[in-house]
């Protein structure tokens, strides 16, 4: 092992009588290298975008969220809600209620989802951590019911944090005879705006949070929720605790935790970052082409070394171990250099922000990147192996012919 190491190593650096072989030798590394430092840096940036996106769902969605396996809405039962405050790992919940309903605001409209949660809301998600304008507040000191819009809805109503002109809300009625007049199927009721959040597009665009009371008044509710959301404590096992909570409301309900409630994105990231990877993994194959000529105009050159070498007792494993090195060599230069390159590349973005993203919607400026260990695991794992079969099938195939006497 040894001592075929020493020679293919001998091979690679020293100067062959055909400058033709140093020229691709050189170019089978730089091609590993860039396929290496392209297979880092995209997958960082997934991984950047990935966390970009769970910052934002967190921000939003609750730990768990439990809705009725049937229908709309269901009426909590106040056993189930002590039991699942006992739950060890649920730090709170809270009760909502959705609904779509029109938003008029001066003479503009616009069609929104009403979501009333009690004063608990703020505790289960984040989203007091990203006000745009004004604050969450639900209520004044005096108990007046105040409204929180996205700042996609604010901009299409001009609407702004000034308690001098209301935001009216238009609910079609549950109950009543039907009537000529349209006006009167609907209830009609006005607040005022106490912030605007601002998340993402998505969400900005579409929700309105309020008070549960106001929004249950609007909907004629009584006792009526859509959804109860919970809050882990911190260092929580969260199957644990979604189990437990299954057991306490059972099959009649559907407890959700963040990766099932938006299950279809997290599928479509996931796809995507195999497919490039894939596809990076294709473009490394073909760049290890190189390598497989390298290797093929060596051992014909190498034909004489080789008799050498038998004469000197070498058998045909050794001589096979020799070129194999030496095409694996390639490929180990080719990703410590792609890994240095791909680790400044993204070391430089994360620190100084040099790609920039042309998006008015997210939260940040410059596409975020995340350097993980496994990625730096897998990527060298992947481009050795395929070094390997590189160096193996010229080897292999053209041993044949040039080792054939001594078989």
């Amino acid at each position: 092992m040894k001592l075929s190491l020493y020679i293919a190593k001998r091979y690679l650096f020293a100067k062959k009588s055909r400058n033709a072989i140093n020229v691709i030798s050189s170019v089978s590394v730089a091609g590993v290298a860039v396929g290496t430092m392209a297979l880092i840096i995209v997958l960082s940036v997934f991984n950047g975008l990935e966390s970009l996106v769970r910052s934002i769902f967190n921000t939003f969605d609750p730990d768990l969220k439990i809705t009725a396996a049937e229908g709309k809405t269901f009426v909590p039962d106040s056993t189930s809600l002590v039991l699942l405050s006992k739950v060890n790992g649920v730090e709170c919940y809270s009760l909502c209620v959705e609904e779509n309903a029109l938003l008029k605001y001066g003479d503009k409209q616009y069609i929104a989802t009403i979501k009333g949660v009690d004063d608990h809301y703020n505790e289960v998600t984040d989203i007091d951590s990203s006000m745009w304008d004004g604050e969450f507040l639900l209520r004044s000191e005096q108990g007046r019911p105040y409204a929180i819009p996205g700042i996609g809805i604010a901009n299409f109503l001009g609407l702004r944090v000034n308690f001098i002109t209301p935001l009216n809300i238009y609910v079609l009625k549950r109950t009543g005879d039907a009537d000529l007049n349209p006006e009167n199927a609907f209830i009609r009721n006005y607040i005022f705006p106490s912030g605007i959040y601002q998340v993402e597009q998505e969400y900005d665009s579409k929700y309105v949070f309020m008070p549960l009371d106001f929004a249950r008044e609007l909907l004629e509710y009584k006792s009526e929720v859509t959804s109860l959301e919970v809050k882990f404590k911190e260092g929580a096992r969260e199957s644990a605790v979604q189990k437990e909570v299954m057991k306490i409301f059972g099959k009649e309900f559907v407890v959700q935790n963040k990766y099932e409630q938006q299950e279809i994105f997290y599928k479509v990231m996931k796809s995507e970052r195999l497919a490039i990877f894939l596809i990076l993994s294709l473009i490394l194959v073909i760049a290890s082409f190189s390598i497989i000529g390298s290797l093929t105009m060596l051992i014909i050159e190498k034909e004489r070394d080789v008799e050498i070498l038998r004469s000197l007792g070498a058998d045909n494993d050794l001589i096979r171990k020799i070129f194999i090195f030496e095409g694996w060599l390639i490929s180990i230069l080719g990703a410590a250099a792609g890994i240095i390159l791909g680790f400044l590349i993204c070391w430089v973005q994360q620190t100084y922000g040099i790609v920039r993203l042309r998006s008015d919607s997210l939260v940040m400026d410059a596409y975020p990147v995340v350097m993980k260990i496994k990625d730096f695991i897998i990527v060298p794992a992947t481009v050795l192996l395929i070094g390997y079969w590189a160096a193996w099938y010229p080897v292999r195939f053209l041993s044949k012919k040039y080792l054939a006497d001594n078989k």
